[in-house]
């Protein structure tokens, strides 16, 4: 069996906010920008990893869900307890640096864990929790 990650999604409330995030802060490269009735899906990735991407899509489309369901998506989301994500890097410090110059929300800094990683947090403009780990 051969199967590898090619998409993954997380939500996004606004879409020009999560652009910048991810293409202007993270260093991503838009591939994707599509629009459907209103509504925004951008595919962000890696340059140099065309084979893996992020969809960034609005939240709580799905059309079998109910308001309630919709509006507890959205409470999460807003919290940043819906959508995750986690990434590398081989240099964590450098990379948290121009994060923290670049005024992102901090979760958490550069931080031995107790399990053997070292990592931080921060959230994307629509509440996403990305973790980062630096690469060993």
């Amino acid at each position: 069996m051969d199967i590898t990650i090619y998409s993954s999604f997380l939500p996004q409330t606004d879409p020009d906010a999560a652009l910048a995030f991810w293409r202007d802060t993270m260093g991503f490269e838009l591939r994707l920008d599509v629009g459907y009735e209103g509504m925004r899906w951008l595919t962000v990735g890696p340059p140099d990893q065309p084979q893996t991407s992020i969809v960034l899509h609005p939240p709580a489309i799905d059309p079998g869900i109910t308001d309630d369901e919709r509006r507890t998506i959205t409470e999460m989301i807003a919290k940043g307890t819906y959508g995750s994500i986690l990434l590398a890097t081989p240099d964590l410090d450098t990379t948290f640096d121009k994060l923290q110059a670049a005024d992102v929300e901090i979760v958490q800094e550069p931080t031995d864990q107790p399990y053997g990683v070292r990592d931080c947090a921060v959230r994307d403009p629509s509440g996403n929790m990305v973790r980062i780990q630096e690469r060993k």
